[in-house]
């Protein structure tokens, strides 16, 4: 366990390869769902390079819907209890403290292929100042963590690995961050994902 930032936990090796396993077969589901997979559209014309879906509250930048308006109309698939339950065991790991109070009702899954990556940025569409928990599965990733202020530095830059946890809350909640690179092959077949990278942010919308 190392702290990159003030409020912000690395956990290398969180996950067993069992829930690896659990969460990318969530996961497959989730990419069939009524709103299905897909590669964000920008307001301004971009496509971002990973594959996104969600559960619980459907992200387009920069909002929270219930209603998939951009991409088909429906309605994102709900959020589960247990995923709940793994966010709280989460942070617990990661802060050493209960974490009973932690209601995570969203969650982002991105997908990495070998080229895509992740500019630096900041979640900051929550009206919840509640910690991020991140969970990552397959290939590994440059994680650049950076500081409230500005994309450039000073950051740190962390590799991620299947299975790693990562926690960012109190003063490094608005920190931006992003994947510069993701390392084709790196990662282990037996987690479930033969390549790529996945991972599952948990946050608190704030929203009803």
């Amino acid at each position: 366990m190392r702290e990159i930032a003030p409020g912000a936990v690395h956990v290398p090796g969180w996950l067993t390869l069992d829930e690896q396993r659990h969460l990318v077969q969530a996961c497959r589901e989730w990419a069939m769902s009524p709103v299905p997979i897909r590669h964000t559209v920008l307001p301004r014309g971009g496509v971002m390079t990973v594959q996104t879906v969600c559960v619980g509250w459907h992200w387009q930048p920069y909002r929270y819907t219930r209603i998939a308006h951009d991409v088909n109309g429906r309605q994102v698939a709900d959020f589960p209890g247990w995923l709940g339950e793994l966010g709280r065991r989460a942070l617990a790991d990661a802060y050493g403290e209960p974490s009973d109070t932690y209601e995570p009702d969203t969650a982002l899954i991105n997908f990495y292929d070998g080229q895509a990556e992740m500019s630096m940025h900041q979640d900051k569409d929550e009206k919840s100042d509640a910690p991020v928990v991140s969970l990552s599965i397959g290939d590994r990733c440059l994680f650049r963590f950076g500081n409230t202020e500005t994309r450039g530095r000073p950051y740190t830059d962390v590799e991620l690995a299947s299975g790693d946890l990562f926690v960012f809350g109190g003063p490094s909640r608005f920190a931006y961050h992003g994947v510069p690179k993701v390392y084709p092959g790196t990662g282990d077949p037996a987690a479930g994902l033969a390549s790529g990278r996945l991972n599952i942010t948990m946050r608190v919308t704030g929203l009803r």
